[in-house]
């Protein structure tokens, strides 16, 4: 079951829209169906990922783990910058993401058009109390987006397998190669710091908009 959203003392509820858009789409290939073919598995999403426009596309969640799900995935698709907006949505709740409107929406849609790094967070009006604790994630979110575009495909082929519970060794059985080579890519693909940095991203996303604990 999908948690409740966090609100404030005034019962407002809160969300994450996160819009990503395709860098230079005119010179490169659409990499929009691949990344709605990805963003289909994520948990924790209110509405699943669409097209909305171009070569834009959007989703909405109440869950922190999400909206680092979903840049950490669009970041290894690259070309995409990516807006997080937070604020309130139109609630009931439509059946697709290219219905729904509120708050929220437009401040991921602001965060995409006024920035040109790789990601952006805005808060609404009404929840500009956080602005300075949405700065710290934003941070934290640049620092994970770095590194995860630094990682090389054979580091992400190695990741991927310990992370489906490979050992070492049988990592190492399923690429042909050395225990010892296995460690240097996890090391190269600074899995460690990763993992650490999407924790603190996590985190600190799970404050806004107020400061609490959502």
């Amino acid at each position: 079951m999908k948690a409740e959203s966090s609100s404030d003392s005034a019962g407002r509820r809160w969300w994450f829209a996160i819009t990503a858009d395709q860098r230079r789409s005119q010179q490169n290939t659409d990499r929009v169906p691949a990344a709605l073919t990805t963003l289909s598995g994520l948990d924790g999403l209110a509405l699943g990922f669409e097209r909305t426009a171009g070569d834009e596309l959007q989703g909405l969640t109440d869950q922190a783990s999400a909206v680092v799900a979903a840049v950490s995935a669009l970041t290894r698709l690259g070309e995409f910058r990516i807006g997080v907006g937070v604020g309130t949505v139109e609630e009931p709740l439509p059946g697709s993401t290219r219905e729904a409107r509120g708050a929220a929406y437009v401040a991921a849609r602001l965060a995409v058009d006024q920035h040109s790094q790789p990601v952006r967070i805005r808060v609404s009006a009404e929840a500009s109390e956080a602005e300075t604790l949405a700065r710290h994630a934003e941070t934290a979110l640049l620092a994970l987006v770095s590194c995860l575009a630094r990682r090389s495909p054979e580091g992400w082929q190695v990741v991927d397998l310990v992370e489906q519970g490979l050992s070492g060794a049988a990592a190492a059985s399923r690429l042909g190669i050395t225990p010892s080579a296995v460690s240097q890519r996890l090391r190269a693909a600074e899995h460690q710091l990763v993992n650490r940095l999407a924790d603190l991203c996590e985190h600190l996303l799970g404050q806004l908009p107020s400061g609490g604990t959502s």
